[in-house]
């Protein structure tokens, strides 16, 4: 079973900037970051597939952040960029089974099986 774990959240004033880090005990064909706000459904953020590397981003994403991996470390960063109050959210490391490229995908919410515990990010106006 994979675990993940999410590090580099924080608090920061809107147009800020943050990294998160996620580390993996093995690598998977399909990772990528989600966030859930308080009352709201998970959402997702940004997915890789890590043979290759291609990147898929919500469209609350696209432009301002930033997913990369170290695929030699079992490493997923996400560098946020230009953050707004309603990025406020916790945030989660996520990876899953299967191969099908086409559904790596951040509206992908349920296919996702290894999830870490959070890291809060929270950006003030």
């Amino acid at each position: 079973q994979v675990q993940v774990m999410e590090t580099g959240g924080g608090s920061v004033q809107a147009g800020g900037s943050l990294r998160l880090s996620c580390a993996a005990s093995e690598s998977r064909s399909c990772m990528g970051w989600f966030r859930q706000a308080p009352g709201k459904e998970r959402e997702g953020v940004a997915t890789i597939l890590t043979d290759g590397g291609s990147t898929y981003y919500a469209d609350s994403a696209e432009g301002r952040f930033t997913l990369s991996q170290d695929s030699a470390k079992n490493m997923l960063y996400l560098q946020m960029n230009s953050l707004k109050p309603e990025d406020t959210a916790m945030y989660y490391c996520a990876a899953r089974n299967g191969l099908v490229a086409s559904r790596c995908r951040p509206s992908r919410v349920a296919d996702f099986s290894y999830w870490g515990q959070g890291t809060q990010v929270t950006v003030s106006s």
